[in-house]
This record gives C-alpha cells, structure tokens and sequence, in this order.
C-alpha cells in the first residue's frame, strides 16, 4: 500500500492496447493508487484494439491536474484520438508542468508530442513514432524504460514491468 491516498488518470480511447491499460491500472491499485479512467466522454465504454471494454469514468471536462498525482497514456492507437482532443493534452501538458507522473508507452508519447512538453527531454516509445518525438525535441533512447524527472516512457507491452515500476517509484518520489 505504498501509493494509499496517491491519485492517478488513465487516458482511454478507442483501439487501446489492453495490457498496457490493464496492467498499469491494477498494479497501480494493488499499491493502493486510486485509479480513475478518463476518456472524451464519461461513461462511454472504448474497446480495445481486440474488443475489450473500458468504460471513462470521468471526461476531459471535469479533470484538472490539480486533482491528480499522476497520468498514464497507454498504446495501441488510442494515442492518436486521445490528442485530437485539445483538453486531453492540455490536461498532460498541465501534469507535467505541475512535475507530477507523466507516464506514457508505447503510441503513447503520441500524445506527449501534441502536448508540447518533450522539448529537451529524454523518452522511448514504440520505434515507428520514434522521430515523431525526435520531432517534438525529445532525445530517443532504445531503452525498456526512460525516466526523466517526472516522466516515465517505455516501448512496449513486454517492458511493463519495468515501466510500472519507475512509475510507482516517480509517484513515491524514490528517483
């Protein structure tokens, strides 16, 4: 329970990729993190890239990064509806100003990219958005995962251990 009282927003959109949604929110719990799910829409349920349900427990409306120790983006191409919504990245640019846990793997960093903080910064991702955020001014590394002050990235579904680690170790302040 080394994360009890610590609150964290999970971006959920359409074509998810289902362990890199599902992993990080029930690890997260099991420390004791209060997860919630937030999508454009409350209550709409988004599938994953294979059918699985999530349902946005809240909408970009009603979040502020004031309300929030942490955000995860997840994979799959959720990445790429999640950024078409200005609130969306607002809400990611406004986490990682306040230096709370930006985390994102995978497509990810998709949205990191749209929300105009990875100037300068150090990240991975999935290699064919690689120069999207060499783009954007972050520095890629081919690592299983990157974390720069507040922001944790990794590549893939395999390196969700490692990224759920730095991600509870950012929120417990331990790096």
């Amino acid at each position: 329970m080394e994360l009890k009282g610590k609150r964290v927003a999970l971006l959920v959109d359409n074509v998810y990729q289902e362990m890199e949604v599902w992993y990080p929110l029930y690890r997260l719990e099991e420390a004791g993190t209060t997860v919630i799910t937030v999508g454009a829409e409350k209550g709409k349920t988004y599938t994953s890239k294979l059918g699985y349900p999530c349902v946005a427990k809240l909408s970009y409306d009603e979040v502020t990064a004031a309300d929030f120790d942490g955000v995860v983006v997840p994979g799959g191409f959720a990445p790429d509806h999640i950024r078409r919504h200005p609130k969306a990245t607002q809400f990611v640019h406004d986490m990682d100003a306040q230096n709370k846990l930006v985390a994102a793997i995978c497509h990810g960093p998709w949205v990191l990219c749209s929300s105009r903080m990875l100037k300068g910064r150090k990240l991975t991702c999935f290699f064919a958005i690689k120069d999207d955020c060499i783009h954007a001014g972050a520095e890629w590394l081919d690592e299983e995962v990157v974390v720069d002050r507040n922001l944790v990235t990794s590549r893939k579904p395999e390196d969700l251990p490692a990224f759920c680690r730095a991600t509870i170790a950012v929120l417990t302040k331990q790096v």
